[in-house]
């Protein structure tokens, strides 16, 4: 009898343990697939439960026939019944919304964006994903009333116009810091490795009541990942079939204790030559560029916030004709645009080791170029420097506080006549500082809304003072509506190295009329927000109008005469005005979509010789432009279809004069592409697709690009005795040589591929 009671027991003892199972796993997000830390996971009956350490890691014995409940803050619940397996990869939906996202930009402190009185756009890497691009510059294509302009077609340099402004309005900074003036849309944008970047924030319209000169039309701010947060290891590989080829891979590095690092490396190549709209010039600069960007976390008492992080870029990129080497740098006969340049950026901020929240931030940045534009030679040095003071105070329930004490050292030299004093022909470099003063309050007039009242004083040595205020409020409807109103003013000092750096040396004379004054600008801006979340379907509708009024404007004369770029202050002045609108959705993380459509009309007023005020919309400035990420998922076979594209309405063009032949107004384009990607594990992502789905270039609507390509040293031209030029049967529109007539890439369809590889 007590054999057979032995024998009972043991085999209910096995049969327990056998159905206790022990199991390990993770808890990731499903769209980043980042770790969870802090997640919780219990068996169905609440007899035991665990909690996933800081890499999202958890053990559990489980009895057989039972479930998981995976729970964590902001993620959506999810039951799991284990397998036959020990190892299981749990992956949460986010319930987060994008209103709930912490910003900084709009007022310089963090807030969630809901909360934020000014209005600001947020993109995430997962959004640059969808169309994958080597630089940030044409990853912001696909943004709403944002548009990456070429101005060059030979040299393919570029900026970032804001609501139809031009790249100068743009301020560009990482982490909050400026690391350049408005040459930053040129090579500010590229060769920040992607990898590193935790989020872009933009806010459209003035921003200089707390950021100074530049940020006049607009401010993109780039955020890199801490390096405390960052995976261990990234790289992003991808290739086309016109052999560009891009690299980009971020690591951490756990240099002791105290101190972390994050590495970053951006390397891009494309070295061949094509001429697809057959006029003897490359369609596309070939370019040879890299960017080491490395950012140091120090641990203190206290959390306080102590980073350093530098940057260094070097390129070498060429356009011209077909048959130019570098032999030919320089010389008259076969053409060619050949640039190299140098950048050194440097980015710190230090919470200072005292009671109140005071924040020490810097900024440096050296930019060295070295260019042959044909014959004519262009060596520029511009150096900057910034740092700023600010304390960040709450002032009881209803008012935080923020003041701040700024100064910038501008330095800019070059060989062109932007630097050359006109009485005595010497050259005398651009320098001077411009110390500011801004102060901010937010005051929380009741629980549905909030007032942002704002002012800045800066002081330039030749404008002497410059007084910006600015004015923000937010109205919280109901729970899923917002309303918003910013009115403010901004401005800018004149420095010709951002005004189109490429015209001073060009087939162009640049002539400066008159001793330029700061422009100004006052903008009014008003911003309504509504979301709903269904079952599985989240909506949310973000419609925007805007005002903005510039005085002393200084817009390129490209059409009095046309050997020339004539800069002075707009006698008279200018406008920007339109309506925004974005339309988000989200259908149980499957389908997701973000349309966008901008409506704005740019005109500049100005008295003719007769006394008559003329209303002109300027060059490259469209009327309307829309934007579409389309996204959809099949789980089962873990593949991501992406659909992006923009489409832009006519905009005017830069003719040389009446007799030219080419389209003075271009007609309605668009750039579309298609992406398909795979997870093929938790560490690979392979993707490939197309880029330009319609094959579309500016070279359709046109007989050239650019004039007289044949003649690029106007050996040909003919002129009369007044330095007119002369129609002749080998030049029957009487052009010269020009480049500047561009508004869209010459790039037609091309195939891409690469492989996306994560480390935590």
């Amino acid at each position: 009898m007590k054999q057979k009671l032995l024998l009972i027991f043991f085999t209910f003892l096995a049969v327990g343990v056998y159905a206790q199972q022990s199991l390990r796993g993770e808890v990731l997000n499903e769209q980043t697939r980042e770790p969870i830390p802090g997640a919780t996971i219990s068996i169905s009956d609440s007899s035991n439960s665990v909690t996933a350490d800081d890499q999202g890691r958890f053990s559990i014995s489980i009895p057989a026939g039972l479930s998981l409940r995976v729970t964590a803050t902001g993620y959506e619940t999810k039951m799991i019944i284990p397998d036959n397996g020990n190892r299981l990869i749990i992956k949460l939906k986010s319930l987060q919304k994008e209103l709930e996202t912490v910003v900084v930009t709009g007022t310089m402190k963090a807030v969630r964006r809901s909360e934020s009185p000014v209005t600001v756009e947020v993109y995430t890497p997962q959004f640059l994903k969808k169309n994958p691009a080597p630089s940030i510059f044409e990853s912001l294509q696909n943004v709403n009333g944002v548009r990456p302009q070429l101005n060059c077609s030979v040299c393919n340099t570029g900026d970032i116009h804001i609501n139809g402004l031009e790249g100068p309005y743009t301020m560009i900074t990482i982490d909050g810091m400026p690391i350049v003036s408005s040459l930053a849309s040129v090579y500010g944008l590229f060769g920040i490795p992607t990898q590193l970047i935790d989020r872009i924030e933009i806010v459209k319209g003035p921003a200089s009541g707390l950021y100074g000169s530049e940020a006049i039309g607009g401010l993109i701010n780039i955020i890199t990942k801490s390096p405390d947060k960052a995976p261990l290891f990234t790289a992003n590989m991808m290739s086309t079939n016109w052999l560009e080829h891009s690299l980009d891979i971020g690591t951490k590095l756990k240099l002791s204790k105290k101190i972390s690092s994050l590495l970053g490396i951006n390397y891009f190549n494309y070295q061949q030559p094509l001429d697809k709209n057959n006029d003897q010039f490359t369609d596309v600069t070939l370019q040879h560029r890299i960017s080491v960007f490395n950012k140091f976390s120090f641990a203190r008492k206290k959390n306080r916030i102590a980073t350093l992080a530098g940057r260094y870029f070097y390129e070498d990129r060429w356009g011209g004709d077909m048959r130019w080497n570098r032999s030919f740098r320089g010389t008259d006969s076969i053409y060619g645009e050949s640039i190299s340049t140098n950048r050194w950026e440097l980015i710190g901020n230090y919470q200072l080791p005292i009671k109140e929240k005071v924040f020490f931030s810097f900024s440096a940045t050296i930019h060295d170029q070295h260019s042959f534009y044909g014959t004519i030679p262009y060596n520029g040095k511009q150096k900057i420097g910034f740092t700023q003071l600010v304390w960040d105070k709450q002032a009881g329930a209803s008012h935080s506080l923020l003041t701040g004490l700024a100064g910038r050292y501008n330095y800019y030299d070059d060989n062109s006549t932007a630097t050359i004093d006109t009485l005595t022909g010497k050259n005398v470099p651009d320098q001077y500082i411009l110390p500011g003063l801004f102060f901010q309050d937010e005051w929380k007039l009741n629980s549905k809304q909030l007032l942002l009242v704002g002012m800045r004083y800066d002081h330039h040595t030749l404008h002497k003072g410059i007084f910006t205020p600015r004015l923000a409020w937010k109205w919280s409807m109901k729970e899923n509506q917002v309303f918003r109103l910013n009115a403010g003013t901004g401005f800018r000092v004149v420095s010709l190295f951002t005004e189109e750096h490429a015209a001073l040396t060009g087939a162009r004379e640049v002539e400066i009329r008159e001793t330029l004054k700061p422009e100004k600008s006052y903008n009014m801006n008003l911003n309504y927000t509504w979301f709903r979340k269904w079952k599985n379907i989240y909506l949310n509708v973000d419609a925007s109008a805007w005002y903005s009024h510039f005085t002393n404007q200084i817009i390129p004369d490209y059409d009095t005469d046309p050997n020339k770029i004539i800069y002075k202050n707009l006698d008279g002045f200018a406008s920007s005005k339109g309506m925004t609108f974005n339309i988000e959705m989200n259908s149980n993380h499957r389908f997701k979509s973000l349309i966008g459509l901008t409506i704005q009309d740019v005109q500049k007023t100005e008295k003719n010789d007769q006394g008559q005020k003329i209303k002109q919309q300027p060059v490259l400035t469209e009327k309307w432009s829309g934007t579409w990420v389309i996204s959809y998922t099949f789980p089962a076979a873990a593949i991501t279809i992406d659909y992006t594209g923009n489409i832009y309405g006519p905009m005017r063009l830069p003719l040389l004069s009446a007799t030219d032949p080419r389209p003075g107004h271009s007609k309605i384009w668009s750039i579309q592409n298609i992406q398909f990607s795979t997870l093929f594990s938790r560490k690979i992502e392979l993707f490939t697709g197309i880029k330009n789905l319609l094959n579309w270039t500016p070279a359709r609507n046109t007989p050239f690009i650019i004039a007289r390509s044949h003649d690029p040293f106007d050996k040909k031209v003919e002129y009369d005795a007044a330095g007119r030029i002369l129609a002749t049967p080998e030049n029957p529109y009487a052009l010269t040589f020009d480049p500047s007539y561009t508004y869209a890439p010459n790039q037609g369809i091309r195939f891409f591929a690469g492989l996306r590889f994560l480390v935590r």
